[in-house]
C-alpha cells in the first residue's frame, strides 16, 4: 500500500499513474525468468491515452535489460512471490462495496494498493469549498504542500523516526485532534531524558511562519532554544583569513575580526573599524526561495574579494553557521586560487 498526494485539480500524482506502474511491470517481465505462466503487461489506468501507453511499452524491453544488468537480487524477489504485480488505484471519489471485493486469495495477481488522499478540483468546487477552507480547529489537515515530505520541520514538530516508531501506535489512536499534544509530550520527555544522561538537548519552542503563501495553514517550524554553551564560535579555516561563525556572535568573539558577511536573516550589532566592513544579505531557504543563495553570490564574492585582497580577517556567518558560510567560503576560495 501507497500513499501520496499531489496539486489541486488532479486526482493521482504522475508517481502512481506511470512511474510505479512502469515499474510493476518491468520487475514481472524480470521475473518471469524464474516463473512459468507470469502476467508481464502493462496496466495503466484508463485515462491514461493509448498513444502514451504504447509509446512506454516501446521502451520496456530496454528497461528490463538494465534491470538485469544492475545486478539486482531478481532471484530472492521471484522467490517471495506467489502471483505478479499489479497496480489498484483508489482516490477519494473511488467507491467500493466491500461486500462485493472477493477475498485477496482468490486474486490471480499481487496487488499494489495506489491511496491517493488529494481531493480533485471538482470535489471542491461541487462542496462549494476551496482548498484553503479545508481545515480543522487542530490543524489537521490533507492540503498539498509541495515538497513537504522532505521538510520535516515544517510539521513534524520535533519528532524524529525514531520516537515516531517507538510511539506510533499511541499516536495514531490519538486521532488528529490529540496528536499535537501527544507529540509534544513524547517530544519533551525524550528531550528531558537526553538531558538527564548529559546529551545536548536544547529546548524545542515553535513559531508560525511568515510566509504568505501558507498563512492560512500557519504551519510551525522548529527553532531550537541556544544557550550560550550551544553557541558555535568562531572558526577560522587554516591561513586564509576567512571563519566561519553563527549570527549570535558577540564583540568578545569578534576581536580580531576585519569584516563581517551576514548571510542571516536578522541583522547584528558588531562594532567594525567601519560601516563597509559590513556586508547583511538575508539569503532564504530553499523551500522559500530556491535562488536567493544563487541570486546573492555576486555580491558576496565582490565583498570578500574587495577584503580578502587587503588582507582584512573576513567572518562568513548564518543563523547557526553550518548552512551558507561554508558554500561562501569554498566558492571564495576556488575564485581566488583559480587566479
Amino acid at each position: 500500500m501507497i500513499v501520496d498526494s499531489t496539486r489541486r485539480g488532479k486526482r493521482f500524482p504522475d508517481s502512481m499513474s506511470r512511474t510505479i506502474p512502469i515499474w510493476t511491470c518491468v520487475l514481472n517481465r524480470a521475473i518471469r525468468d524464474f516463473k512459468n505462466d507470469w502476467d508481464c503487461s502493462l496496466h495503466l489506468p484508463l485515462w491514461i491515452p493509448e498513444t502514451e501507453k504504447a509509446s512506454i511499452e516501446k521502451r520496456l524491453d530496454e528497461w528490463t535489460q538494465q534491470l538485469k544488468a544492475s545486478g539486482a537480487d531478481i532471484a530472492s524477489i521471484a522467490a517471495g512471490l506467489r502471483k505478479p504485480l499489479r497496480p489498484l488505484w483508489i482516490s477519494q471519489k473511488t467507491v467500493i462495496w466491500l461486500n462485493e471485493v472477493p477475498h485477496h486469495d482468490s486474486w490471480d495477481f499481487t496487488p499494489i494498493i495506489l491511496i491517493s488522499a488529494s481531493a480533485s478540483a471538482s470535489a471542491s468546487a461541487s462542496s462549494g469549498v476551496s482548498v484553503s477552507q479545508q481545515r480543522t480547529t487542530s490543524e489537521f489537515s490533507w492540503n498539498y504542500i509541495a515538497g513537504a515530505g522532505d521538510d520535516e520541520e515544517s510539521w513534524a514538530r520535533g519528532l524524529t523516526p525514531a520516537l515516531f516508531w517507538n510511539n506510533v501506535y499511541d499516536i495514531i489512536n490519538a486521532g488528529p485532534h490529540v496528536c499535537n499534544h501527544m507529540v509534544a509530550d513524547i517530544v519533551e520527555k525524550s528531550r528531558v531524558n537526553r538531558a538527564y544522561r548529559g546529551e545536548n538537548a536544547p529546548q524545542i519552542t515553535l513559531k508560525p511562519t511568515t510566509s504568505p503563501s501558507l498563512s492560512h495553514q500557519q504551519p510551525l517550524y522548529l527553532s531550537p532554544t541556544t544557550t550560550t554553551a550551544d553557541k558555535l564560535r568562531i572558526t577560522w579555516l587554516g591561513s586564509t583569513n576567512m571563519a566561519l561563525a553563527s549570527s549570535q556572535i558577540d564583540a568578545a568573539d569578534a576581536i580580531d575580526v576585519d569584516c563581517i558577511l551576514n548571510c542571516d536573516r536578522e541583522s547584528i550589532s558588531i562594532s567594525l573599524p567601519s560601516t563597509e566592513a559590513y556586508l547583511h544579505l538575508p539569503i532564504l531557504g530553499s523551500k522559500f526561495d530556491r535562488f536567493s543563495l544563487l541570486n546573492n553570490l555576486p555580491s558576496a564574492v565582490s565583498f570578500a574579494k574587495l577584503n580578502l585582497s587587503q588582507g582584512k580577517r573576513l567572518v562568513v556567518c548564518c543563523d547557526n553557521g553550518k548552512a551558507y558560510p561554508p558554500l561562501y567560503s569554498i566558492d571564495f576560495m576556488a575564485g581566488f586560487n583559480s587566479k
